[in-house]
């Protein structure tokens, strides 16, 4: 049975019979084994890319447009000590901290990208979208 060290990259074997070409940490190498050659002695050929067909952009991001999100709508937020929370029961209220009638956060994989107010649509709640935060906002919330 042949397995490969991934560690170090090297072959290694249960039975002592058989052949590999695997690196023996325990044998030495001597200086004839160790390549002089420098890698810009080389040379190496390139296909040329100038006639190359463009590719159709919408065809490669297809791909992409199957990627679940996972969408999460904030009404707001609240920090309450254990205690607290063990308090809590049926009919309690939990304050949260934003204020009635202002925008709900939409996140799309937990990243906010646009603010919105609540809608009841066929007797389910909705939401519509009012602000849609911008590319350029986006990345300085990543930073």
């Amino acid at each position: 049975m042949t397995e490969v060290d991934e560690k170090k990259g090297n072959l290694l074997t249960n039975n002592p019979d058989e052949s590999t070409n695997a690196f023996d940490p325990n044998k030495d190498i001597n200086d004839s084994q160790i390549s002089d050659e420098n890698p810009k002695d080389f040379n190496y050929e390139f296909t040329d890319l100038a006639d190359a067909k463009p590719s159709n952009q919408a065809s490669n991001l297809d791909f992409l447009l199957d990627i679940p999100l996972e969408i999460t709508i904030e009404l707001g937020r609240t920090k309450m000590l254990i205690n607290e929370l063990l308090k809590l029961g049926q009919g309690s209220v939990v304050e949260l901290s934003k204020f009635a009638g202002e925008t709900l956060d939409v996140f799309a994989n937990q990243r906010l990208i646009a603010k919105g107010e609540v809608v009841v649509v066929k007797d389910k709640y909705g939401i519509r979208l009012t602000e849609i935060i911008s590319p350029m906002e986006r990345i300085v919330r990543l930073k």
